[in-house]
């Protein structure tokens, strides 16, 4: 990601907004952006109207599965749950499926994060950096755990979660909106493969000689089972113990 770029993006997640205007007005203001609202809005509106969540959305949260390549979009309906809008294919990949633990080993991450960039004018069309390396990959990775991952497009990548050009417009004009509309944390939530009972099993089969690595594999699964429970996205919390803490 180019360091301006970076900056900007950084800068028009987090900066206050002076004299009314909204976050969605500022970004609209980016011709790239604009051209993805023109582009993408009305049929993100068809999809979540479908889906039974109103749009603009009160707030979003994106769950990404590696082995599977496909991320999942949510949105809050009236109910306080969240209803699956779209699936999207990650376009490409890198590393294996495991958590990023040091910076250069290609891995893509697998935890719990939020989107804490927003960056217009990406090098990668439009993209959206999350919260890598949060507390526990700082204190379970090494001493320099990597940086700069994001969702973006033009389906290249080392480590990030790519997908294609207009996948990317969705999911960023989603999440602007949601954004704008007083969403301060968006969740991105990654995981090596559905982590469904069967698909623990299928995990604990390839990975036996790799206890540590399942140990993971269970706490993330903790996570990815309450929200199939509850249908709201658990906030995590790393413990001192290495392990997520989840409520």
């Amino acid at each position: 990601m180019h360091p301006l770029s970076a900056a900007l993006g950084l800068m028009l997640a987090v900066a206050p907004l002076a004299g009314g205007r909204t976050f969605e007005a500022d970004q609209r203001a980016i011709p790239r952006v604009r051209r993805a609202f023109e582009a993408r809005e009305a049929e993100l509106r068809r999809r979540f109207t479908a889906a039974g969540a109103p749009f603009p959305p009160a707030a979003i949260y994106l769950r990404a599965f590696k082995r599977e390549a496909e991320l999942e979009l949510w949105a809050v309906a009236a109910s306080g749950r969240y209803v699956r809008v779209e699936t999207i294919p990650i376009c490409a990949t890198s590393g294996a499926l495991g958590p990023k633990r040091r910076e250069g080993d290609g891995q893509v991450p697998e935890g719990f994060y939020r989107v804490v960039h927003f960056n217009p004018l990406s090098e990668y069309h439009l993209s959206l950096g999350i919260d890598y390396p949060n507390a526990l990959d700082r204190l379970r990775g090494e001493r320099r755990p990597g940086s700069a991952i994001y969702l973006h497009g033009d389906c290249v990548t080392i480590g990030c979660i790519p997908l294609t050009d207009p996948r990317i417009e969705e999911v960023y004009v989603a999440a602007v909106l949601a954004r704008s509309g007083g969403q301060a944390s968006i969740f991105v939530h990654i995981f090596p493969a559905r982590l469904t009972d069967a698909g623990m099993v299928a995990l604990e089969s390839e990975h036996a000689a790799a206890p540590e690595l399942l140990r993971f594999w269970r706490n993330l699964k903790q996570g990815f089972d309450r929200f199939e429970r509850t249908g709201r996205p658990p906030k995590a919390e790393a413990g001192r113990d290495g392990v997520y803490r989840f409520r």
